[in-house]
């Protein structure tokens, strides 16, 4: 009989695993001769044969598994299993005073008045798989580099601050402040990771599922990158995940698998916490979420480590000769196993080992206290200690180990693998005093019977405190924490704007043209060019960034190991180790995700690194939405350019393409600030502003958005009096009107200035209206400042009253206001409630189409023709002029009658 030290994978990548050598000299025979086809006929004779033997085992029905999926028991035999070099005992302690603090955290905040609840389930399943990576593997900064980064599972949020609580770096009041974070002030604790409220503990915002594992992909590439443009030193850093096999649905969550094996990022582990369930069910009752994983992640190119069974599990599986227990294993579903978790040992006996003689036999000797405690390989120290050391030993490929557990394990009968387990915040009584004998507390009954359950911490000078403090100073400090090291970048002066500022002369081009040559000219400057993180989702040609291709090149860890199509070509695509361009395909997520761990390196690794992530303005924030907010909350910072904007400067595309509304989605994004620009000068003072104010003295959390045009125009050279203050505010008069009786005022953004450029002197010629152009670069930080402005009156009704910027600039401005732009009437609009006088807005309302530049205009009623008759509406309206003049301007124009109007601008299309 072969025992559990006998037990060896056959073969490490895929095929049958953990089986028992009953025959050594036979099995040599069969390695001896292949080793003597690869000696005497090469590789490739040896790989024909393989191939034929798997033909003709199958032909027989031998039972071989797929190269995707291995057998249902752990992937590291027994003996291949590390010395264990830590004290189990006293990590036993140290995580029963964890898990029961976490528990009563929670408990306590569900109590009358109170009720704001929390999850306490995720936590007990995976309790031990963090504990292992805190006592023996995550390195901090102390060192003064960026330790590792850890993503830590949201719901598992309660077990962290237990931990931190256990080492004096939370104190009790705090955790009695769990979810209270304004009326429990200074001491609230967030519900989950959460960096921006809790910006010296948590590092990554990872409760919105999905976001997580994408998130970890891309800091461990953007880690790689940071060593290979020698900006830091990132090789001591190691990034780990802790994800639900629920969470794996997400999209997110699978979607970018393959960029990790394909730059090879071993130093990366996702740690996958397979207790089966998801919120209120199991994850796959009738199929094998393990399994399944496994084969997603192989097939992606992925190391894979399953950690199954616990160490009571070897005795059996080393008696299992005929592999009747691992057939077993293997044709178990989790909803069973799910059940399993719940019932006794007898059940267990009757239902799982009582179908067959053999299974029965194994257990014969065994009580049913001890088969009801065959337990899960996510609860096993030593087993997780080999599953973790195995992932960072494993070189040239990410490790995902894939570890089952029981949701609400050591909560007591009425918790342990329970599909409402996600819900239940409370424990009672009997369920306190359970789960007290379960983890061996010295805890008084009458302190569990009157009031609120209390905490528990063995003392300050005990063995098991002092032996945590011992393994964290071992392993470079205590995690989660967020440490900002990096200084204040020294800023280019206002030489590197100036191209921007002289205007594009007789030619024309789009804004996006003019940010791309503020950016290159940023790029050259010595202090902080090398900084900057240019990222695009394939479109760097369309964005008319193929120009930096000879210079900055494109980052790839192999370089180019081929001949490039178009290297003849002066702006050939040139593919670098030390490239600075992250080109990563067509995936809005993944580049979104390489802008926040760009955006966040001066938090990371202390080194400031300035992103500019140019993407279709469609594609931004409607279809990655969830990342702005998380890049809110990891308080990522950097540059956000929403090309090809407005709804109908990229009408070639059609309805999806069309953006009239990501300046509205912005606007809800506190940390964003958006502007829509119209000329290079005012693009120059922006992003020389967005430099002073995200990475200057003082330097802020914030991002910035810039909706800029592929429509070519003329730009003006910046005027002598440029009003600086409200290009950054929102608002400047740009042009005043020269002639007529009647005033008016037209305010405009971005590609419908020059729209309202052209009405000024339609109104001038043919109306005898004198109207003033304005350029509203930020409707957004216009409402944002009268906001903030009404708040404070709001709450100081004895102080003088202030002012909103959009109030105080338009006070004096005589006539009507219209606001026109590329977007729907929303984003003008926002700004109405301030506007002295009488306001309208144009706007694009409705879907896009594809048509010409001048039709789509027309039939949104927003193009100059259209901004007179509103100018004219609005004059009628306060009875300055007769309103037959509104009939007469809509047949002069014939603004009923989209073939009437002028094609405009052909140039600048995708």
């Amino acid at each position: 009989m072969a025992s559990g030290s006998d037990r060896n994978p056959i073969i490490i990548g895929g095929l049958p695993s953990q089986v028992p050598d009953f025959d050594p000299e036979e099995t040599q025979e069969w390695l001896d001769s292949l080793d003597a086809a690869v000696d005497e006929r090469g590789r490739e004779r040896a790989r024909y044969l393989m191939l034929r033997l798997i033909e003709r085992a199958r032909e027989k029905r031998v039972a071989v598994p797929e190269m995707r999926s291995t057998d249902y028991v752990n992937t590291i035999a027994t003996k291949d299993e590390p010395f264990f070099p830590g004290n189990e005992e006293i990590e036993r302690k140290v995580l029963n005073a964890t898990r029961w603090n976490a528990a009563v955290m929670v408990s306590r905040a569900q109590r009358p008045g109170i009720g704001v609840g929390g999850h306490i389930a995720t936590f007990a399943s995976s309790a031990s798989l963090y504990d292992v990576g805190f006592n023996h593997f995550f390195r901090g900064k102390d060192d003064g580099k960026g330790g590792d980064q850890i993503f830590f599972q949201g719901h598992a949020s309660p077990g962290v601050y237990a931990r931190a609580f256990l080492l004096d770096r939370l104190s009790e009041s705090q955790l009695d402040a769990f979810r209270q974070e304004k009326s429990k002030a200074p001491n609230g604790l967030s519900s989950y990771p959460h960096p921006r409220l809790m910006p010296d503990f948590w590092e990554f915002p990872t409760v919105s599922m999905g976001l997580g594992p994408l998130g970890a992909i891309y800091q461990a590439r953007m880690n790689r990158y940071m060593q290979a443009r020698d900006i830091a030193d990132t090789s001591d850093s190691h990034v780990w995940a802790f994800l639900g096999d629920g969470e794996m649905d997400e999209p997110e969550s699978l979607g970018q698998l393959s960029i990790a094996a394909r730059e090879g990022l071993d130093n990366l582990t996702f740690v996958v916490n397979c207790n089966l369930q998801r919120l209120d069910g199991p994850v796959r009752g009738n199929g094998k979420i393990m399994q399944e994983l496994e084969s997603q992640f192989r097939g992606a190119g992925w190391n894979v480590i399953k950690l199954v069974w616990d160490r009571s599990w070897d005795p059996l599986l080393a008696q299992d000769r005929d592999g009747i227990l691992v057939n077993k294993l293997n044709t178990t579903p989790d909803g069973q196993f799910q059940t399993y978790a719940t019932e006794t040992g007898a059940y267990i006996r009757d239902h799982f080992f009582g179908d067959d003689q053999r299974l029965r036999a194994m257990v014969e000797n065994m009580t049913d206290d001890q088969i009801l405690h065959l337990g899960r390989g996510g609860h096993d120290h030593k087993k997780i200690y080999a599953a973790y050391a195995a992932a960072k030993a494993h070189k040239g490929q990410p490790t995902v180990i894939l570890a089952q557990t029981v949701k609400g394990w050591t909560l007591g009968p009425n918790f342990e693998g329970r599909n409402a387990t996600h819900q239940m915040k409370k424990l009672t009584v009997e369920d306190l005093k359970g789960f007290r004998d379960r983890l061996h507390l010295p805890i008084a009954d009458k302190d569990l019977e009157d009031g609120l359950p209390p905490y528990y911490h063995p003392g300050r000078d005990s063995e098991e405190i002092q032996y945590m403090h011992d393994q964290r100073k071992a392993h470079g400090g205590y995690v989660p924490t967020r440490v900002v090291r990096a200084k204040p970048l020294q800023l280019p002066d206002d030489k590197a704007y100036a191209g921007a500022k002289k205007g594009s002369g007789h030619q024309k081009i789009a804004t996006t043209m003019a940010f791309v040559r503020v950016l290159k000219d940023l790029m050259r400057d010595k202090e902080i060019g090398k900084r900057f993180v240019p990222i695009a989702p394939d479109e760097y040609r369309t964005f008319g960034m193929d120009a930096f291709f000879p210079s900055a090149k494109i980052y790839n860890p192999l370089g180019q190991i081929y001949e490039s199509v178009d290297r003849e070509l002066l702006l050939a695509y040139k593919e670098s180790p030390t490239g600075q361009m992250l080109h990563d395909g067509i995936t809005e997520a993944g580049c979104t995700a390489s802008l926040i761990a760009a955006g966040s390196a001066y938090a990371t690794h202390g080194e400031p690194l300035i992103p500019v992530y140019v993407f279709y303005s469609m594609f931004g924030f409607q279809r990655t939405g969830d990342q702005f907010w998380q890049m809110a909350d990891q308080l990522a910072r950097g540059f956000v350019l929403g090309a090809t904007a407005g709804r109908t400067t990229l009408t070639g595309e059609g309805l999806q393409h069309a953006d009239g509304h990501s300046q509205l989605l912005a606007s809800t994004n506190p940390a964003c600030v958006a502007y829509d620009p119209a000329y290079g000068y005012e693009i120059a003072h922006i992003v020389k502003d967005g430099l002073r104010r995200m990475y200057g003295e003082n330097s802020e959390d914030i991002f910035y958005y810039l909706t800029v045009y592929n429509e070519p125009i003329q730009h003006p050279a910046e005027p002598a009096d440029a009003d600086v203050e409200g290009i950054l505010k929102g608002l400047h008069r740009i042009k005043a009107g020269e002639k007529g009786e009647h005033a008016a005022q037209i305010l405009a953004s971005g590609v419908a200035v020059p729209w309202a450029v052209e009405a000024q002197q339609i109104l001038a010629d043919e109306w005898n209206v004198k109207a003033d152009v304005w350029s509203a670069t930020s409707w957004n930080e216009l409402r944002r400042d009268a906001v903030e402005i009404e708040r404070h009156n709001l709450l100081h009704p004895e102080e003088e009253q202030r002012v909103p910027y959009v109030t105080q600039k338009l006070q004096n401005a005589q006539g009507p206001k219209v606001a026109v732009s590329d977007w729907m009437r929303s984003v003008p609009d926002q700004i109405a409630r301030w506007v002295p006088g009488t306001y309208q807005s144009l706007g694009a309302d409705g879907f896009g189409f594809a048509d010409t530049r001048g039709a789509a205009r027309r039939f949104f009623h927003i193009d100059a023709q259209s901004i007179v008759l509103g100018v004219l509406t609005e004059l009628a309206r306060e009875g300055k002029v007769d309103r037959s003049l509104l009939k007469q301007a809509i047949d002069r124009y014939q603004l009923l009658d989209v073939t009437a109007a002028e094609a405009g601008e052909a140039g600048g299309d995708a």
